[in-house]
């Protein structure tokens, strides 16, 4: 192990150099860009949830191209690749439920460079195992089971009250837990939300023929219907319904649920198989008015929080992680405060265009294509399709997909593939 352990502050407290306050993705993924680039700096990771839960979930999601190189770069992938589905081929339809046929307007290849494809899709007990694994190689202690309960900032120190009783002194605390996040709220850090009165359906399934690797975007009246290629004959769905209707959907007999499924699914790749229990969860959008504090960040959905329609919300968190990281690396290296608010304001203007520019985005593409009013479905049909026959605009969204363009100013070193 070659990460640094915590001492004890004059005030008698723990005290490390960084706290990350949750370990999802984007919490690990953060630790881990930090500890790796210096490991002198102490690193510890509080998480609510109780221990070994995270083995426990079921779901996949897409890495972008940027996010598969930062993987990479941080010694992770290798452990991950054996379980990624890359996504060769992607199409877009749009067609009522009921419709007997769904006419393409859209179809992208899945390369960004020649042999690398622009995202893959992971399981999140894979992802999640290998960037634990590397934590503990960098010594970086994952402490589950604990909540904040509160924060105290000084011109010198963060002080963050856990709910064990102990108290953590950092230079800097790290808020990734969640679009509900408590840190958030308690540095008085507001809001811009909305909800849509939407939920995402998710669920994996078995299925007779391969994918060859191809997703589908299928664009109906309740929203997108999504379905994602998994490693062997598997596919990850995530359905966009009306909130009632999916809250009902998962409640109903597994047969019901399959039914509806296949309706919505076809028959093209054979019988079909719902693997797991569905699970429903409310879909809106959230945008914190400021991403910093003084001895405080925020990174992955405590900053923002968007519709899945782009599958991004993961990749726009692994952005935060590598931009943040590397803001407090550098400043390290120079012998400066890096959790100063005038160091932390770096990664804000780095990170604030993009997010709310993704937001927007989705926003607009979620009100444009979950409807069935027809003007607005012959004109955004005749804009699928006038995008298909243009090369250059379609590698341009192949970009933004795959995470390699979109910020302002040059993507941070690990996105690239670089080490920071």
């Amino acid at each position: 192990m070659t990460g640094v352990s915590s001492t004890t502050s004059e005030s008698g407290k723990e005290a490390f150099d960084v706290v990350v306050v949750g370990a999802g993705y984007v919490g690990l993924a953060t630790a881990v860009s930090i500890a790796a680039a210096r490991p002198s700096l102490s690193v510890v990771v509080v998480d609510a949830a109780p221990p070994e839960v995270w083995k426990n979930d079921t779901r996949a999601s897409a890495i972008a191209a940027a996010a598969g190189r930062m993987l990479e770069s941080l010694g992770c992938w290798e452990e991950i690749a054996p379980e990624a589905q890359a996504i060769t081929e992607m199409i877009v339809t749009d067609s009522r439920t009921a419709d007997p046929v769904r006419p393409v307007f859209l179809t992208f290849d899945g390369e960004v460079a020649p042999g690398e494809p622009f995202a893959h899709m992971v399981p999140n007990r894979a992802l999640n195992g290998a960037l634990r694994r590397r934590a503990k190689e960098l010594g970086i202690e994952i402490l589950p089971g604990m909540t904040a309960t509160g924060l105290d900032i000084d011109p010198v120190h963060a002080r963050l009250q856990l709910s064990d009783g102990r108290t953590f002194e950092a230079r800097l605390v790290i808020a990734c837990d969640g679009v509900r996040s408590r840190l958030r709220d308690m540095a008085g850090i507001r809001t811009v939300e909305w909800q849509y009165g939407q939920s995402g359906i998710v669920c994996t399934i078995a299925h007779e023929r391969p994918h060859n690797g191809r997703a589908e975007e299928h664009f109906l009246p309740a929203g997108p219907f999504a379905i994602l290629p998994l490693t062997g004959n598997r596919s990850s769905i995530v359905w966009t319904e009306r909130t009632e209707d999916a809250d009902r959907l998962v409640k109903e007999d597994a047969l019901i649920f399959e039914h509806e499924l296949e309706q919505r699914f076809g028959l093209k790749l054979g019988e079909i198989r719902v693997e797991g229990t569905p699970r429903a969860w409310p879909l809106g959008l959230t945008l914190a008015r400021d991403f910093v504090r003084p001895r405080l960040a925020l990174a992955g959905d405590s900053a923002h929080g968007i519709h899945p329609i782009a599958g991004q919300g993961l990749n726009l968190g692994f952005k935060d992680a590598a931009a943040l990281a590397e803001v407090v690396v550098e400043a390290d290296r120079l012998g400066t405060d890096f959790g100063a608010l005038d160091i932390l304001q770096r990664y804000e203007s780095w990170r604030r265009f993009d997010t709310f520019q993704m937001g927007v985005t989705t926003d607009v593409l979620n009100r444009l294509f979950s409807n069935d009013i027809a003007p607005i479905r012959a004109v955004r049909d005749i804009g699928l399709g006038l995008v298909d026959r243009m090369p250059g605009l379609k590698s341009f969204f192949i970009r933004q997909a795959s995470g390699l363009a979109g910020m302002a100013g040059p993507a941070p070193r690990l996105l690239r593939g670089e080490a920071i």
